[in-house]
């Protein structure tokens, strides 16, 4: 893949970019100051890198020139270890380079919200959202990120009802991202006697964490409701109206919480998924002002409208947006799923960075 087009745009980016720094009137916004460091900071890296990768490229077309024409035995092998080396450079460089060429996204290293949730499929659908739970849980672990969970709702049967819980550590967003969507499962549920496969629905939503500053919230636009907690089947668990329902009035949008037994507590969780949920519901709607065909997160939660398949007979999972497989299921559901991040992150970017030379 040709990146020249992108590459040459870049520089003049990064030049306009080193007027603008060296513009003594930069330093009256402290915010914007620090965007476009962060910006000149990363093209210098890329222009570096890039700049270097066609040095080393240059010299391997060098050095196969020189192997045809060459005839010591002697001589061949040295060009041949140099060819080798230069090889393996070459293939970082290059993987580096194109890291470096897709925009970060501004929420990479924030702390993030995970939502989950039954779609369709009754029970089972409930015991697959648990599965799904322990899977980022356990994958979580390995990774040394803190798990909070903020707000879960079991079922009589052992599922889960709703879960929310949030993931604290490095690049936890940018790992996570990718994993909004329905999830559906295909599997023989143990509640089922005649051994008939079921297929169920799950949807997952990935929010980063809001800051006060992403949204500004009028005190006047929220209604807050208390109510008792409940268990599994509605039997009560607390004497005292402990649960908090806050509700956005412009927008409709509803958040309970009842994990705690502490109202103010439950009250703080509430509003940093409200927050939160508010903050994604506008960026969305920004993307949507540029790209009208863009779906959103999660959708009607329909089983039609899935990202994944989790197929316990055939032992595969399936990401039917970037068409790979893995063939280790189990596995998978118990917490190891980095390979499959990193690969459909790696296509994801892929697709981004033919995205940007079609509008070069």
């Amino acid at each position: 893949m040709d990146i020249s087009p992108l590459i040459e745009k870049f520089r003049a980016n990064y030049k306009q970019l080193e007027r603008e720094l060296s513009d003594p009137e930069v330093f009256s916004d402290l915010q914007n100051y620090e965007c476009l460091t962060r910006e000149h900071q990363r093209l210098s890296t890329l222009l570096t890198n890039f700049d270097q990768l066609s040095l080393l490229r240059t010299q391997l077309a060098d050095n196969n020139s020189m192997l045809d024409d060459e005839t010591d035995g002697e001589f061949r092998s040295v060009i041949e270890t140099d060819i080798a080396e230069l090889t393996t450079s070459i293939e970082a460089l290059d993987a580096l380079v194109l890291s470096l060429v897709i925009p970060p996204d501004e929420h990479d290293s924030r702390n993030t919200i995970v939502e989950i949730r039954p779609a369709a499929g009754g029970d089972e659908a409930g015991l697959f959202a648990g599965d799904l739970f322990r899977m980022y849980t356990r994958f979580a672990e390995t990774r040394k990120w803190r798990t909070d969970i903020l707000s879960m709702t079991t079922s009589e049967v052992g599922g889960v009802k709703e879960v929310a819980f949030t993931l604290e550590g490095e690049n936890v967003f940018r790992a996570m991202k990718l994993e909004s969507g329905v999830h559906r499962v295909q599997r023989v549920p143990t509640t089922e006697a005649s051994g008939r496969i079921h297929t169920s629905t799950v949807t997952v939503a990935v929010l980063p964490e809001a800051k006060d500053i992403d949204i500004k919230i009028n005190p006047e636009d929220l209604r807050f409701d208390v109510f008792r907690s409940s268990g599994p089947g509605g039997q009560s668990v607390n004497t005292t109206d402990s649960a908090v329902r806050v509700t956005h009035i412009p927008s409709g949008m509803s958040v309970a919480s009842q994990q705690e037994k502490s109202q103010h507590r439950n009250k703080e969780i509430a509003m940093r998924i409200l927050r939160s949920r508010l903050l994604e519901a506008k960026e969305r709607e920004e993307a949507e002002k540029h790209a009208s065909q863009r779906k959103t997160q999660i959708g009607t939660g329909d089983r039609s409208e899935r990202i994944r398949t989790y197929n316990f007979p055939q032992n595969r999972i399936t990401d039917h947006r970037y068409g790979l497989s893995f063939y280790s299921l189990p596995d998978m559901l118990n917490g190891n799923i980095g390979e499959l991040i990193e690969r459909i992150t790696a296509v994801d970017n892929l697709r981004r960075l033919e995205e940007e030379l079609q509008s070069t």
